[in-house]
């Protein structure tokens, strides 16, 4: 009969998310013999490993990635008995939130703030990268769920409609294009564009806009807002921005939004779901927020 502990679960899912064992043992206030001894028992009770070891770390295998989703879960469940349980219990435990670069480094308070303030015993992990980066740890289950500039499609995830956002076109003050009134679209043929990395959000809204555009040339790919900043206030050429990280560049008068109405810069920042997380008290407290703009 299979006996696995939560503590054993505990183990295996920390080891999942960081491929070590002496990381998962420093998380969760064991010594790493103990933290060993958990996880080998635990593949001894299910009769095959759940990790192949690669070069110092372990990586979960086919059986470990089934089995990971479902450690998770009953992990959140028992947590969630837990609080019910008992009367007027706050709600504690981990949560592990991917934003991709424009909402993790310029949204971050909008998107966090106030779940963090309503509960201060929630510890809340943030990961920032790019869209697609963020989009596969949440398909993987490292992620409990993810904010993104989108767009995305993938059929295990669950996209949800989180807040409007609008790029701007961006050039140093004495560019030609920033000194021109009533531009139109064939003032930029030839161009120097400097874009974000691809798998990047913003690079594919950029390359949207490039395609309403005479031919230009891309001259630098940068794979954060700030040094493409940086990049445009030296001259070295144009790019397409989130207006939310411009504000500062253009009150200082460092950058110059170019008006280009003949654009569509619009585009939605979105929640990202798996369609199989159990989604317990602590997700849907933060879900809630989420939706109401708490």
């Amino acid at each position: 009969m299979i006996n696995i502990s939560p503590r054993q679960l505990e183990v295996f899912v920390q080891v999942a998310l960081h491929g070590s064992v002496r990381i998962a043992a420093e998380r969760l206030h064991l010594t790493q013999p103990a933290a060993s001894m958990a996880l080998a028992e635990m593949e001894r009770q299910l009769g095959s490993p759940v990790f192949a070891r690669e070069r110092g770390r372990l990586r979960l295998n086919t059986r470990g990635r089934e089995l990971l989703p479902l450690a998770q879960e009953l992990l959140e469940r028992h947590a969630d008995f837990a609080r019910r349980g008992g009367e007027g219990v706050e709600l504690s435990g981990e949560l592990r939130i991917g934003a991709s670069n424009s909402v993790g480094n310029y949204r971050v308070g909008e998107l966090l703030g106030d779940f963090v303030r309503a509960h201060p015993q929630v510890a809340v992990r943030l990961r920032v990268g790019n869209t697609a980066t963020i989009a596969a740890g949440v398909i993987d289950h490292s992620l409990d769920v993810g904010c993104v500039e989108g767009p995305v499609t993938h059929p295990s995830l669950e996209i949800r409609p989180w807040r409007d956002d609008r790029l701007v076109v961006c050039a140093p003050p004495d560019h030609p294009l920033a000194r021109k009134r009533g531009l139109k679209p064939a003032d930029f043929v030839g161009a120097r564009w400097v874009l974000r990395e691809p798998g990047s959000a913003t690079r594919a809204t950029s390359e949207r806009v490039l395609s309403q555009l005479p031919p230009g040339e891309t001259v630098l790919e940068l794979d954060q807002i700030e040094a493409i900043k940086q990049a445009v206030a030296a001259g070295l050429g144009i790019a397409c921005l989130p207006e939310v990280a411009l504000t500062d560049a253009l009150a200082t008068g460092r950058l110059k939004a170019l008006k280009t109405p003949f654009l569509d810069l619009r585009r939605k920042l979105s929640l990202l779901l798996h369609k199989e997380k159990y989604r317990g008290a602590l997700l849907d407290a933060f879900l809630r927020d989420a939706a109401t703009g708490r």
